[in-house]
């Protein structure tokens, strides 16, 4: 695990140096206990240094041919592929995701660099015509100029570079701040493959800090245009406040409380196989996570004995062991946090179907049914491994269910007909729904982001070119203009 003594540090103008903070951030093997690396945190001094290294770096980057821009990512790609082994093993120490999960997230990280290689070629001009003779209109896309990126500790690698790849192949700098419980994974490493891809030093910055350190500072700055913030919605309502206030774009990627839908006329072998991985990959630490499984009484029955056995037969345990499906959840708090919350919903009156043990940070899947409505565990987000069965009787109940919270992120509906299944995702408020399919998925080129509390903006594909860049209009009088004075 070389990659945590030689990535614990700050990384700012090309430089790997420690923080002048008076504490210390400590990274732990959230299995184990193991202390993987301490990070002294970086103060509003080194936040204001990255973002002002960032600004003077911007401007030649921006310049650049885009060929030139995107062969950084070509090299990326391949470094990933050449140390994957190196890479999965880190993941799993500082995440606790096993090995399906991180080669998920390693897989899904090579391809949204590829994207990044498109990104860099893709922003069009364009010539409007004027009402005024001799007159041509030119509408440029350019860079932002500097874009700050906070990311989550579920997905760091991926999901840091799911805003830096693209910002940076669009001709922006860029000041990231990983979560304070992957430093490595989502901060370190992501500065250390483009390093070695060969980025210009300063367009990169890594702070690894918290708001105890530096406040709002990572957002008031006066240099960032554009603020990429994934977490949760309590969070990202602080940072749209704060950024809006400061006139400042804010891309938020926020919390899910997502319905799997089971309509009478399912495969129901099938739809459980979708819903167990929808609620419990990665320990239900993921935003399009099912937290409701939703079943048409006409097939409650028969679904539940199947999705409660195979629930039984998850494996609980050491995330480095291959055969292991639930790993730790991050933390001792949110385990704790997660079993309490199982043991209030129990106590107000909703059954266990299975009711898993907490040791740790292990946490065992637990199934409940019967919740009592109006319980704070239906309008919310679990994140972690619990999942509500709530049964439905047709269509039009199941879509006042389904919408029935204060997010809206993903969902998935199972039927043998797919044209009912599309008339039925369009009912649903959110940003993305999947038909006879799981909850979770994220693909490059396909606008991702969610309604209501889940978000705002898009993220992946052309929405990249909307986020991080602005457009400019240069107009040209090749005559001469007449003037009322």
């Amino acid at each position: 695990m070389s990659y945590f003594s030689e990535l614990a540090y700050q990384y700012i103008d090309g430089e790997w140096r420690g923080g002048s903070g008076s504490w210390d951030i400590v990274d732990f093997n959230p299995y184990n206990g193991e202390k993987l690396a301490s990070i002294t945190v970086a103060t509003v001094e080194e936040v204001d240094l990255a973002y002002r290294v960032a600004e003077r770096a911007q401007p030649e980057w921006g310049g650049a041919n885009p060929y030139t821009r995107r062969a950084v990512f070509e090299r990326a790609v391949r470094i990933i592929e050449d140390r994957e082994k190196e890479l999965t093993e880190t993941i799993i120490a500082e995440c606790g995701g096993t090995q399906v999960k991180a080669g998920f997230e390693l897989h899904l990280a090579k391809e949204f660099l590829r994207e990044a290689i498109q990104l860099a070629l893709r922003p069009q001009g364009s010539i409007l015509p004027s009402p005024q003779d001799g007159k041509e209109n030119r509408l440029y896309r350019v860079p932002v100029g500097v874009v700050s990126v906070i990311s989550p500790f579920n997905f760091p690698f991926l999901l840091s570079l799911k805003s830096v790849a693209p910002a940076l192949a669009l001709g922006n700098a860029v000041v990231l701040k990983p979560h304070q419980n992957t430093p490595i994974c989502g901060g370190g490493l992501v500065a250390k493959v483009l390093e070695e891809a060969g980025l210009p030093a300063g367009l990169l910055n890594v702070v690894v800090t918290d708001i105890a350190e530096i406040g709002d500072a990572l957002i008031e700055h006066p240099v960032p245009k554009v603020i990429s913030f994934t977490g949760s919605d309590k969070v990202g309502r602080h940072v749209a406040t704060v950024a809006a206030s400061h006139f400042k774009r804010s891309i938020l990627e926020l919390g899910g409380n997502s319905a799997l839908v089971v309509l009478d006329d399912a495969d129901l072998d099938y739809a459980v196989d979708a819903a167990v991985f929808s609620r419990f990959v990665h320990q239900g630490q993921v935003c399009m996570a099912a937290n409701r499984v939703l079943v048409d009484r006409v097939v409650e029955r028969e679904f539940t004995e199947k999705f409660v056995a195979k629930v039984k037969s998850l494996k609980v345990g050491d995330p480095g062991d291959p055969t292991t499906h639930i790993g730790p959840l991050i933390n001792e708090g949110q385990a704790e946090a997660i079993t309490s919350l199982v043991d209030q919903t129990v106590a107000d009156g909703a059954t266990a179907l299975v009711r898993g043990r907490t040791e740790g940070t292990l946490v065992e899947p637990s199934v409940l049914t019967g919740v009592p409505e109006g319980s704070a565990i239906l309008g919310q987000e679990i994140f972690g491994p619990v999942v509500l069965l709530i049964p439905f009787d047709g269509d039009d109940e199941a879509v006042r269910i389904a919408n029935d919270t204060d997010y809206g992120l993903s969902g998935a509906v199972h039927t043998a007909d797919v044209e009912r299944g599309v008339r039925f995702g369009k009912r649903i408020h959110t940003g993305m729904i999947h038909v006879n399919d799981s909850t979770v998925h994220d693909e490059p080129i396909v606008p991702f982001g969610g309604e209501k509390h889940s978000g705002l903006g898009r993220l992946n594909g052309e929405s990249m070119i909307e986020d991080f860049t602005t457009t400019k209009w240069i107009s040209i009088q090749h005559g001469r203009s007449q003037f009322p004075f």
